[in-house]
């Protein structure tokens, strides 16, 4: 599965308003199901906000998670944000977040859930991808890092 295959290019966010994690999620969640007809705003922030009640999606380095399984979905979605200023997303290494990479996954997808969330985390392992993202001026420049990405494996 290439992370570029769900990636929804019309909901890439590329300088967040939001500063904090409830206006960032709602942020996340109206931006995807603003160009993903199949998702609606209000259910997605539900999902996204219950995910983070178990444990922040804030893996560290500047980079957060968001994701969740929603009824109805019939594919694997996802988009990219990235805040310019860092949000503090309560991660686990208590540092701003810059970077976040949504993942939204039918209900019943348990193997491609797992699998997505592994190829995204390895993806942002790599201080250069970050340093990419963080620098790519335009959503072509986000796509052609994660294309390039998605090429490695």
């Amino acid at each position: 599965m290439k992370i570029s295959d769900i990636l929804v290019r019309d909901a890439l966010v590329l300088d967040l308003g939001a500063k904090g994690k409830p206006a960032v999620l709602a942020e996340l969640a109206g931006a995807l199901a603003a160009a993903e007809p199949s998702i609606e705003e209000g259910a997605l922030l539900e999902v996204l906000a219950e995910r983070e009640v178990l444990q922040s999606t804030g893996i560290g380095d500047g980079v957060a998670i968001p994701h969740g399984k929603m009824p109805g979905l019939d594919h694997l979605v996802a988009s990219f944000a990235r805040s310019k200023d860092g949000v503090d997303f309560e991660s686990i290494d208590g540092q701003p977040t810059h970077l976040f990479f949504v993942l939204v996954v039918p209900e019943h997808a348990g193997g491609q859930h797992l699998k997505a969330l592994a190829r995204i985390s390895r993806f942002f392992r790599d201080a250069d991808f970050r340093k990419s993202l963080e620098s790519a001026e335009t959503a072509e420049d986000v796509l052609r890092v994660i294309q390039d990405e998605d090429a490695k494996f």
